[in-house]
Protein backbone atom coordinates (compact mmCIF):
# COMPACT_ATOMS: atom_id res chain seq x y z
CA UNK A 1 0.00 0.00 0.00
CA UNK A 2 1.04 3.57 -0.59
CA UNK A 3 -0.67 6.69 0.66
CA UNK A 4 -0.49 9.85 -1.42
CA UNK A 5 -1.10 13.35 -0.10
CA UNK A 6 -1.26 16.33 -2.41
CA UNK A 7 -0.56 19.88 -1.32
CA UNK A 8 0.14 23.28 -2.82
CA UNK A 9 -3.23 24.09 -4.30
CA UNK A 10 -4.95 27.39 -3.78
CA UNK A 11 -6.27 30.51 -5.43
CA UNK A 12 -4.13 32.25 -8.02
CA UNK A 13 -4.73 34.89 -10.66
CA UNK A 14 -4.58 34.05 -14.34
CA UNK A 15 -0.99 34.06 -15.51
CA UNK A 16 0.28 33.03 -12.12
CA UNK A 17 2.06 29.91 -10.96
CA UNK A 18 1.63 27.17 -8.41
CA UNK A 19 3.67 24.14 -7.51
CA UNK A 20 1.81 21.06 -6.38
CA UNK A 21 3.47 18.38 -4.32
CA UNK A 22 2.51 14.77 -3.83
CA UNK A 23 4.11 13.10 -0.84
CA UNK A 24 4.02 9.35 -0.45
CA UNK A 25 4.15 7.15 2.58
CA UNK A 26 3.92 3.43 3.14
CA UNK A 27 6.14 2.51 0.24
CA UNK A 28 8.91 4.12 -1.72
CA UNK A 29 7.78 6.02 -4.79
CA UNK A 30 10.76 4.71 -6.72
CA UNK A 31 8.65 1.59 -7.40
CA UNK A 32 6.00 3.59 -9.23
CA UNK A 33 5.39 5.56 -12.34
CA UNK A 34 3.46 8.67 -11.36
CA UNK A 35 0.77 10.80 -12.89
CA UNK A 36 -1.22 13.96 -12.27
CA UNK A 37 -4.86 14.18 -13.22
CA UNK A 38 -7.48 16.84 -12.71
CA UNK A 39 -11.22 17.08 -12.51
CA UNK A 40 -13.12 20.28 -13.08
CA UNK A 41 -16.68 20.72 -11.80
CA UNK A 42 -19.12 18.83 -13.98
CA UNK A 43 -16.36 17.23 -16.05
CA UNK A 44 -14.63 13.90 -16.14
CA UNK A 45 -11.21 13.34 -14.66
CA UNK A 46 -8.54 14.04 -17.25
CA UNK A 47 -4.87 13.32 -17.65
CA UNK A 48 -2.46 16.18 -17.03
CA UNK A 49 1.07 14.80 -16.81
CA UNK A 50 3.02 11.64 -16.11
CA UNK A 51 6.56 10.61 -15.36
CA UNK A 52 8.24 7.23 -15.58
CA UNK A 53 9.55 5.41 -12.56
CA UNK A 54 13.11 6.53 -13.14
CA UNK A 55 12.12 10.04 -14.13
CA UNK A 56 13.69 9.78 -17.55
CA UNK A 57 10.54 10.43 -19.54
CA UNK A 58 7.62 12.78 -19.06
CA UNK A 59 4.29 13.14 -20.83
CA UNK A 60 1.79 15.96 -20.96
CA UNK A 61 -1.71 16.68 -22.10
CA UNK A 62 -1.72 19.05 -25.05
CA UNK A 63 -3.61 21.61 -22.98
CA UNK A 64 -0.74 22.00 -20.50
CA UNK A 65 2.29 21.31 -22.66
CA UNK A 66 4.84 24.06 -22.34
CA UNK A 67 3.20 25.44 -19.18
CA UNK A 68 3.34 22.56 -16.69
CA UNK A 69 6.29 20.43 -15.65
CA UNK A 70 6.22 17.17 -13.72
CA UNK A 71 9.24 16.07 -11.73
CA UNK A 72 10.07 13.68 -8.97
CA UNK A 73 12.51 13.38 -6.11
CA UNK A 74 12.62 9.74 -5.16
CA UNK A 75 14.89 10.48 -2.21
CA UNK A 76 12.13 12.68 -0.77
CA UNK A 77 9.39 10.32 -1.92
CA UNK A 78 7.69 13.26 -3.59
CA UNK A 79 6.39 14.16 -7.01
CA UNK A 80 5.83 17.73 -8.15
CA UNK A 81 3.75 19.56 -10.70
CA UNK A 82 5.00 23.03 -11.53
CA UNK A 83 2.20 24.99 -13.14
CA UNK A 84 2.97 28.25 -14.90
CA UNK A 85 0.91 30.65 -17.00
CA UNK A 86 -2.27 29.40 -15.43
CA UNK A 87 -5.61 29.94 -17.13
CA UNK A 88 -9.07 29.97 -15.54
CA UNK A 89 -9.75 26.72 -17.39
CA UNK A 90 -7.02 25.08 -15.29
CA UNK A 91 -9.35 25.36 -12.31
CA UNK A 92 -9.92 21.85 -10.98
CA UNK A 93 -9.14 19.39 -8.25
CA UNK A 94 -5.72 17.97 -8.99
CA UNK A 95 -4.91 14.39 -8.08
CA UNK A 96 -1.67 12.50 -8.07
CA UNK A 97 -1.66 8.82 -8.82
CA UNK A 98 0.82 5.97 -8.61
CA UNK A 99 1.17 3.09 -11.02
CA UNK A 100 3.12 0.02 -9.96
CA UNK A 101 5.18 -0.06 -13.11
CA UNK A 102 8.19 1.56 -14.70
CA UNK A 103 5.98 2.87 -17.48
CA UNK A 104 3.60 5.77 -17.08
CA UNK A 105 0.18 5.87 -18.72
CA UNK A 106 -2.36 8.54 -19.57
CA UNK A 107 -5.42 6.48 -18.62
CA UNK A 108 -6.68 6.91 -15.08
CA UNK A 109 -7.70 3.26 -14.77
CA UNK A 110 -4.06 2.22 -15.21
CA UNK A 111 -3.14 3.71 -11.82
CA UNK A 112 -3.27 1.76 -8.59
CA UNK A 113 -3.24 4.46 -5.91
CA UNK A 114 -4.71 7.93 -5.69
CA UNK A 115 -4.48 10.89 -3.39
CA UNK A 116 -7.43 12.88 -2.12
CA UNK A 117 -6.75 15.85 -4.36
CA UNK A 118 -5.89 19.50 -3.93
CA UNK A 119 -8.02 22.36 -5.21
CA UNK A 120 -6.65 24.82 -7.70
CA UNK A 121 -8.67 27.90 -8.56
CA UNK A 122 -7.49 30.34 -11.21
CA UNK A 123 -9.30 33.65 -11.26
CA UNK A 124 -9.58 35.80 -14.36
Amino acid sequence: QVQLVESGGGLVQAGGSLRLSCAASGRTLSSFAMGWFRQAPGKEREFVAAITRGGGSTYYADSVKGRFAISRDNAKNTVYLQMNSLYPEDTAVYYCAARFSAVSKTEANEYNYWGQGTHVTVSS
